[in-house]
């Protein structure tokens, strides 16, 4: 689980690393989806990712499962329980649904009009490597970008508290470093989830640098 759990916060940094250069420059944003595109490297790193989300969503239900069986409706619970990470420790589970219906639809919105419909020949506008046309398609609808925040503030509490337990669960928490390490765990996800939600909340509003190259280009440039 903790192996599983890391490996996706290392994707997750990534990507939102990856989309904050999309609120400065939408045409390097799309060297990077052209890039990495539907290539060999590609297609296993999505296959790999895929196998590691499932393995993590399988195994939560089983902890789940065995916690409630041993427990009661004392949930997921740890050695250690910081009363900040109280409610989210406890509805794990929850989170997690919340977290994979959120998945499917970005897998939808993006992966899907991306990556497959590349690989399948499907022809799809705006075209497969604008990404950027992409993302301004997406969050320019309300409605998205709603269910967007909803669900990268899910992904906050599940890990907040999935850092520090996956650290503890591996063996590198002790009395001291306890704290230590939920403290750094809760400012890295808070730095990872508020880089998803300024690119939701830049292109809601218009607000993202990036535009002003659609103004520049007529529009030619962004998705119709």
């Amino acid at each position: 689980m903790s192996v599983t759990g890391m490996a996706l916060i290392l994707f997750m940094t990534f990507h939102g690393c990856m989309n904050v250069v999309a609120l400065f420059s939408g045409k390097a944003y799309n060297m990077i989806c052209e890039f990495l595109g539907a290539n060999w490297y590609a297609v296993a790193a999505t296959l790999a990712l895929a196998a590691l989300a499932v393995i993590h969503i399988i195994y939560a239900f089983i902890l789940n499962a065995q916690n409630m069986k041993a427990r009661g409706s004392n949930k997921y619970a740890v050695t250690d329980k910081p009363e900040k990470v109280e409610w989210a420790s406890q509805n794990m589970l929850v989170l997690g649904i919340i977290i994979c219906c959120g998945l499917l639809l970005h897998l939808y919105n993006f992966w899907y009009n991306m990556m497959f419909a590349e690989l399948a020949g499907i022809e799809v506008n705006p075209a497969p490597s604008d990404g950027f046309g992409y993302i301004i398609k997406t969050f320019s609808n309300p409605v998205y970008s709603i269910i967007y925040i909803v669900w990268i503030v899910a992904l906050w509490f599940h890990l907040s508290h999935g850092f520090w337990s996956a650290i503890q669960t591996i063996g590198w928490s002790g009395h001291i470093w306890f704290n230590r390490w939920r403290i750094i765990g809760i400012i890295y996800v808070t730095i990872l989830c508020l880089m998803f939600l300024a690119v939701i909340i830049g292109f809601w509003t218009g607000l993202a640098p990036s535009l002003s190259e659609c103004t520049n280009c007529g529009g030619g440039c962004c998705a119709q």
